[in-house]
């Protein structure tokens, strides 16, 4: 894939004029499996900047679905500190945490998730209606949403009815209703087409790069991380590189120096 201009921009504002969404510092996650217990992350630090895109890289097992899991507060952690935009989860209870996410969080996921019989643009407006939103302002929102990703027009189609790049642009549309501050991708081309996979890519790096919207995407595909504007390599529960774009253009990439939270 030739790498193009359509994503992060290649001169982002100085790390100094960007608050941090993401801080982690000396993470840790361990599961016990009954017969063993597995060191799914040893001690992690970095942080994520608004209007980052950040690709998460490594094998199976590395641990880097279970980082966005803890990062996120879908998991807890054992150790360590993580906060997203100035906020310890650890020190929420579930239902805070729940809350919390439906408000300042967006998620995508390599399947759908998707209602199946609910429209398109109930999908998108239900969180805001889970929320406490009225009917009234959470179609509206939801109708934006919707525009966003270039889908107004398929808002009454059920999701049968929809192609699986479609299917992903309504999950990203629900993911960006609540106005995130950041939004969690896992997987979120893997269930597509290099067509539409190059399409979603497409249209995450727009949103990211004219509306400033923070993206932390795990992904196995390099020509998907490739488009973001960084890419953090993890193996063993543990970062193992982590490096920003230079020059996208001549391909170059240099050491991200954002792996210690200030």
């Amino acid at each position: 894939m030739t790498l193009e201009a359509t994503g992060t921009n290649d001169k982002p504002a100085p790390a100094s004029d960007r608050r941090p969404i993401i801080e982690a510092v000396d993470v840790a996650k361990t599961y016990d499996t009954g017969k063993v217990q597995v060191q799914a992350l040893r001690g992690v630090t970095l942080t994520i900047r608004q209007g980052d895109m950040v690709a998460i890289m490594g094998p199976s097992g590395c641990g880097k679905t279970t980082l966005l899991n803890c990062l996120s507060g879908l998991d807890v952690i054992d150790g360590g500190r993580a906060s997203v935009d100035g906020v310890d989860l650890s020190t929420m209870s579930d239902n805070d945490k729940t809350e919390y996410r439906a408000r300042r969080m967006g998620f995508v996921f390599q399947f759908y998730n998707l209602l199946p019989v609910l429209s398109a643009v109930e999908n998108v407006e239900l969180p805001l209606v889970v929320s406490g939103v009225s009917a009234r302002e959470a179609r509206r929102r939801a109708y934006e949403s919707l525009d966003r990703v270039h889908l107004q027009d398929w808002a009454q189609h059920k999701p049968a009815e929809l192609s699986g790049g479609q299917r992903q642009r309504v999950t990203i549309a629900r993911a960006l209703v609540n106005e995130p501050a950041i939004v969690w991708g896992d997987e979120p081309t893997g269930d597509l087409d290099s067509t539409n996979a190059g399409e979603i890519m497409d249209l995450l790096c727009d949103l990211n790069q004219k509306q400033h919207q923070t993206f932390v995407l795990v992904t196995h595909a390099l020509e998907v991380a490739e488009r973001t504007g960084r890419i953090i390599k993890m193996q063993d529960g543990r970062i193992t590189s982590d490096h920003h774009i230079i020059n996208r253009e001549a391909g170059i990439w240099g050491p991200a120096a954002e792996t210690e939270p200030e």
